[in-house]
């Protein structure tokens, strides 16, 4: 979403206002000692129990293979088939980065673009400088920069004195993990600063062209420089949900190789890797913070496409236990998640009227070097119990793991 300055302070004066509000009135949640207390008296559904046992029995295709399912509102087991066996764990490694993301940038963070200007224009001649300043906003496209180059003309500047300094945040395109495929990398898909400056400056140059502003390949500076005197004309805001929804609903590999170099980013600002810094910030988080220190997790990436990648169900429900405790994170989840029968990558995956709408979940899947595919995500037991589950399989046909993921939702549900 793009803004000129005064919508900006428009929406400035609407969040405030927002936020004030929004504190009137909150009641007092109730402690973390008492919930668990209220939670041991709560008994699971024994009859769930004794259905998956069944289902961990049965015969199944060659291959590798696991399942836990963990009761939330009890905070109990329900069951467990082999959840510690690490397996490649695909696009589910997605569950990880966005929760990661959410508890590091917090809830609310966007990726703000900004346009400003310092000096004064007299007869269309800019007699100072233009400051461009973008981020690692992976949603930010060419028509996205078109518009900060109208909000130039808007000011009425058609010649430029100074310099159009851009301040990147990268400067080169985003590179491929050593062990994805080769044509793992969709390099087009990715947004405008993902590219690299070239690009950026290529865009910005041939956005201000089009609005009759005049410039040179010399007058623009790739350069982090600020002006505490400039004023901000123009501002483009993606909040993170956006790329959150994208790379949870439609398993968007872009958009989560995004979020893993946001991540590194924030965390250092000045390296040159910081896909690197987000994955150690990953292997950190599933460690420390989700309490998951099996020695048989492997993290490369942020999206999944690695086959090196070992998540075992156990750590996707302890990924998932540790959104669902946190209201904020779990709110995010529900709305960006795909919903079973509805939206998303599960739509068609779980297209069932009586799943309709119980399944919030992630997919995972891989043909290449072997059949990789995974599931996990919510579901809303025929008891009303809130579930965390999560089933993994490897080395075997990908459309024989659906149907086992098939097989045990609607375990779930009755």
């Amino acid at each position: 979403m793009t803004f000129n300055i005064q919508q900006k302070h428009a929406l400035f004066v609407f969040l405030s206002l927002l936020i004030i509000f929004s504190g009137c009135g909150k009641k007092k949640t109730s402690t973390t000692k008492t919930k668990q207390a209220k939670a041991k008296e709560i008994q699971i559904d024994t009859a769930l129990s004794h259905r998956l046992d069944e289902f961990a029995k049965m015969p199944k295709p060659s291959g590798k293979f696991g399942f836990y399912v963990y009761d939330l509102t009890a905070g109990k087991s329900v069951y467990a088939f082999k959840e510690h066996d690490a397996m490649p764990s695909a696009s589910c490694m997605k569950l990880l980065t966005g929760i990661a993301g959410i508890n590091l940038l917090g809830p609310r963070y966007t990726y703000n673009t900004i346009t400003s200007v310092s000096g004064s224009t007299s007869n269309g001649t800019l007699n100072g400088d233009i400051f461009f300043k973008g981020g690692m906003d992976p949603l930010f496209n060419e028509d996205d920069i078109k518009e900060h180059a109208k909000s130039i003309k808007q000011k009425g500047i058609k010649n430029i004195t100074g310099k159009v300094y851009i301040s990147l945040a990268m400067r080169e395109p985003v590179k491929a993990e050593p062990h994805w495929y080769p044509w793992d990398l969709s390099f087009h898909n990715y947004g405008l600063f993902y590219k690299g400056e070239d690009k950026v400056r290529q865009a910005l140059k041939t956005a201000m062209k089009a609005q009759g502003i005049a410039v040179t390949d010399s007058q623009l500076v790739l350069e982090r420089k600020d002006n505490a005197k400039a004023k901000n004309i123009c501002m483009t805001i993606h909040p993170m949900t956006d790329v959150i929804n994208k790379m949870w609903k439609n398993s968007s590999n872009t958009q989560a190789t995004s979020l893993l170099y946001t991540i590194g980013h924030h965390i250092n600002k000045l390296s040159d890797h910081p896909e690197n810094v987000g994955v150690k910030y990953l292997r950190y988080f599933i460690k420390r913070k989700i309490g998951v220190k099996d020695t048989n997790i492997v993290i490369h990436d942020g999206c999944g496409l690695c086959t090196e990648n070992h998540l075992s169900p156990y750590a996707l429900v302890k990924i998932l236990s540790y959104g669902y405790r946190h209201q904020y994170m779990y709110k995010i989840m529900k709305n960006e998640l795909s919903i079973s029968g509805i939206d998303g990558t599960v739509k068609a995956l779980l297209r069932n009227e009586k799943l309709r709408g119980r399944i919030h979940a992630k997919t995972g899947t891989l043909s290449h070097p072997y059949g990789i595919s995974s599931l996990a995500g919510y579901c809303k037991a025929a008891n009303g119990h809130t579930l965390a589950f999560a089933i993994m399989g490897s080395d075997m046909s990908v459309l024989d793991t659906r149907e086992l993921e098939k097989k045990l939702c609607m375990l779930m549900i009755k």
